[in-house]
């Protein structure tokens, strides 16, 4: 139980130490802040195919593919939902609604930290679930590599969110949760290894369909709105590619 305790906090701590390496960036261009965000989708697309809906698949087998499917299609619908809620959303920031001229944009960036949330928690039961099992050294090498992952997520999440009004604290604070987040569905999966096996799937594939959303829906035309979409998709190579390496060579 105390290595799981370790564990949580680890995997959570990564995403607040990304966060504050992020606060180093935060006096960025417009230019260079669609490649961030270009970066930042890269490596939430490898992360959604790679660390959500390939394992997903591997969990379900090929009688349970449809069980990938469907969570895929509703984590999509679920955060095509929450876009109306962003607007609630802006209380969190502390950003005056009425005074703030770029309110489209920061939807935006609320829903790709969502999105980020979303997706912790089934990498938190994951990590939970593993610590489940009899093998302690697998799930070492899972939560390390979940671990590694939060930190270049935790950096992505400060400048968009600086640059479009958020004070610092809260733009920690917020960040911080995203961490808080991994370190519940840990427990969660640690303390109900059946149940949260079973629906493990669903879930993987639930977090990688709000990923993929907010990549194609917001993030991508975001990046290239500016007159920067080729730095903005040399970018988001550029993070797929970190991605695959931290995967083959960390995380492997």
């Amino acid at each position: 139980m105390q290595l799981v305790i370790i564990t949580a906090l680890g995997i959570g701590g990564a995403t607040i130490a990304g966060a504050l390496i992020g606060f180093l960036f935060k006096n960025v261009s417009q230019k260079m802040s669609d490649a961030i965000l270009g970066f930042a989708a890269g490596v939430m697309l490898a992360a959604a195919l790679m660390g959500l809906i390939i394992p997903s698949m591997e969990s379900a087998g090929r009688s349970g593919i449809w069980m990938t499917v469907a969570g895929i299609f509703c984590g999509a619908l679920f955060l095509n939902a929450a876009d109306r809620l962003t607007p609630h959303l802006h209380k969190m920031t502390g950003v005056d609604i009425e005074d703030h001229a770029h309110n489209a944009s920061l939807n935006k960036i609320l829903l790709f930290v969502m999105a980020i949330a979303i997706h912790n928690l089934p990498e938190g039961l994951a990590a939970g679930v593993s610590f489940g099992g009899e093998d302690t050294t697998n799930a070492m090498m899972v939560a390390a590599g979940i671990a590694l992952q939060n930190i270049p997520e935790g950096m992505i999440i400060i400048s968009p969110m600086l640059l479009n009004g958020v004070s610092k604290g809260r733009t920690l604070f917020i960040a911080s949760l995203t961490g808080v987040v991994e370190v519940i569905g840990t427990f969660v999966g640690y303390f109900a290894a059946g149940i949260s096996g079973a629906i493990l799937p669903f879930a993987l594939a639930f977090a990688g369909g709000t990923m993929l959303y907010v990549i194609s829906d917001e993030m991508i035309p975001e990046t290239h709105s500016n007159g920067n979409e080729r730095i903005a998709t040399y970018a988001l190579l550029g993070g797929v590619v970190l991605m695959i390496l931290m995967d083959v060579f960390i995380g492997g």
